[in-house]
């Protein structure tokens, strides 16, 4: 999708959008059009029950001569930031496969901030983003054919909020394509070659550990996860030094499960397809780390992305097995399919070990009961550091990626004992997904801070979102970019 500001409307604009607030129509006006022109949009939006609301579109057509001769009113509620973003996901939605290539938006005298400007702008085309590849009879009808869009009136300052929120759009890109693509296309080597293509040039130093170089490392518990798959597990390491030399300043650690049976715990077959999104941790850190990379973030940031498939031949792990973490601590393997917990645990004893990092978030598709909790509304959020929480439920807040903090304590610790090993790698059902929560606590350092984000309801959509189609949403790189914005730059 093509997005340009200019200054100026053209003097024919064929389909033109306009903003319109909760509190009337008044920006018609700005369309030029002729007395009886404007009655045919007012009555067409009171026909449409069109009240402004943030999101929602009204549609009129009027007569040749007005320089458009199709209206649309996008809803943008009370004219905040945020409904500017639905506004521009709410018009891509409506004109992508309409037959229309081309669109205008006229934000004159609407009052929009230049966040607002650059947010419908993004929302525009990170609405627009679809996989066609493997779709080869797809009729022209449900074809993209809106390719550019042009917006007029921006106010001053919108091209450098313009040029931050493209670099997101580009992150959300690629993490939306790496959950989307199915798990015989993408594994942990087509991973690691998918992302460094992705992001060659953009000044990312990269890291690559094959399994002889975990196995020196001692990280039994990624490799136990592996060890029935026919492809070799990954850790991909991408880090971004904004600010100059020295330790990065914080460690984003994404579960990358390319393909989850379960294992010799087998899952039930009835769904198992979406677990080739069970990657979905790893894939929003990728994502999050081209951006910073993109908008050149003034900070010292590693991502960190363990990438195994979990598969049940004859090698696999075993329930009852124990294995060593690379931080020397044993763990009792109960169910083999709850495997997100060992990737993430090498993961994030490695950074730890060989980049010092003093903050660490991770983020995975880690427990169902997330979405037997949450639903696929918010993500869940735990901390052992309540400033940490804080920042990133703000960062929730102004990213649109919502979070909901979650409990940790001894009570909970304790039922993932084991009698013959450090620990176990499941609790009770009641509580796993903070049960889940601690395992991994077990692993962060004395006086690092670490937050873990469960997103298992969150990075595939079964509907339609304000700036995602049916499919991968992306969640979580704006999220990481605006925690990164706000917390780690300046």
């Amino acid at each position: 999708m093509n997005v340009t500001f200019v200054a100026n409307r053209a003097a024919e604009t064929p389909v033109l959008a306009l903003p319109v607030t909760k509190s009337g129509a008044a920006s018609i006006a700005v369309a030029g059009l002729d007395e009886s022109a404007q009655a045919i949009v007012t009555a067409a939006a009171a026909g449409q029950r069109f009240k402004g609301e943030a999101g929602t579109v009204a549609e009129a057509y009027v007569p040749a001569g007005q320089g458009a001769t199709r209206i649309l009113l996008l809803g943008v509620g009370e004219g905040d930031d945020a409904s500017y973003e639905r506004a521009g996901g709410a018009l891509t939605a409506r004109l992508l496969t309409s037959g229309v290539t081309a669109a205008t938006v006229d934000l004159s005298g609407a009052g929009a901030s230049s966040a607002a400007a650059a947010r419908l702008a993004a929302a525009i085309g990170q609405r627009a983003w679809r996989y066609d590849v493997y779709r080869t009879k797809l009729s022209e009808e449900a074809k993209p054919s809106l390719s550019e869009v042009t917006i007029v009136g921006a106010p001053e300052g919108t091209d450098t909020e313009w040029a931050a929120r493209d670099a997101v759009t580009q992150g959300l890109a690629l993490t939306k394509t790496l959950v989307t693509l199915p798990p015989n296309i993408l594994y942990p080597e087509s991973f690691v070659e998918i992302v460094t293509k992705e992001t060659e040039g953009l000044g990312l130093e990269v890291t690559v550990l094959d399994e002889p170089a975990m196995r020196e490392l001692g990280m039994g518990a990624l490799l136990g996860v592996s060890q029935g798959s026919r492809r070799e597990a990954r850790i991909l390491a991408l880090r971004w030094n904004g600010a100059g030399e020295g330790d990065p300043a914080l460690a984003l650690v994404g579960k990358g499960v390319t393909f989850d049976t379960g294992g010799i715990s087998i899952k039930p077959a009835a769904g198992m397809e979406d677990m080739k999104w069970d990657m979905g941790g790893a894939g929003a850190v990728a994502g999050a780390m081209k951006t910073l990379a993109l908008r050149k973030a003034k900070a010292n940031v590693i991502g960190v992305m363990g990438l195994v498939e979990n598969m049940p031949d004859g090698n696999a792990q075993r329930p009852g097995d124990v294995v060593t973490s690379m931080s020397g601590q044993t763990i009792e393997v109960i169910n083999t399919d709850a495997e997100g917990r060992l990737v993430l645990c090498d993961c994030v004893t490695w950074v730890q070990r060989t980049h010092k990092v003093k903050t660490i978030v991770d983020l995975a598709t880690l427990t169902g009961a997330m979405i037997i909790s949450l639903g696929n509304e918010q993500g869940g959020l735990f901390a052992n550091d309540d400033g940490l929480a804080d920042q990133l439920l703000a960062a929730s807040k102004a990213s649109g990626d919502q979070l909901w903090r979650f409990p940790l304590g001894a009570a909970y610790d304790k039922l993932i004992d084991s009698p013959i090993a450090d620990m176990k790698n499941v609790g009770p059902r009641g509580g796993g997904s903070i049960t889940a929560a601690q395992f991994i606590k077990r692993f962060v350092d004395e006086g690092v801070r670490w937050a873990h984000l469960d997103i298992a309801g969150m990075v595939w959509s079964d509907k339609d979102g304000p700036t995602w189609g049916k499919g991968a949403t992306g969640y979580g790189v704006r999220l990481l970019d605006a925690f990164v914005a706000s917390n780690f730059e300046g």
